[in-house]
């Protein structure tokens, strides 16, 4: 069993930036490739990006391109998701969860899943 915890969420001003680190507990955890979603209020659930095991590939969300940052830590067991400019529609309760490939993420959304967190919330206010 994956557990994955998210942390870095806060409140940020417009046009600010925050790291979100996604820690896994399992060994071997390196095997899993990991996507990023977000939720927000009155809104469905959606992909933001995907990282492969190896962190040779990566996608994003048209909305996120050129801001969000996927990368990954192995020795560590943590993805980070280094979010810059962000804008009051990146408000959103922020998960990350396991696969066992970006193409599982990419072709099957959250119902490719396989281990999620709990999320951490990500609110873009002045």
């Amino acid at each position: 069993q994956l557990q994955l915890v998210e942390t870095g969420g806060g409140l940020v001003q417009p046009g600010g930036s925050l790291r979100l680190s996604c820690a896994s507990s399992a060994i071997a955890s390196d095997y899993y490739a990991i996507g990023w979603f977000r939720q927000a209020p009155g809104k469905e659930r959606e992909g933001v990006s995907c990282i492969s095991s190896s962190g040779g590939i990566t996608n994003y969300a048209e909305s996120v391109k050129g801001r969000f940052t996927i990368s990954r830590d192995n020795a560590k067991n943590t993805v980070y998701l280094q979010m810059n400019s962000l804008k009051p529609e990146d408000t959103a309760v922020y998960y990350c969860a396991a696969t066992g490939s970006c193409w599982r993420y990419s072709d099957r959304g959250e119902d490719g899943m396989d281990y999620w967190g709990k999320g951490t919330l990500v609110t873009v206010s002045s």
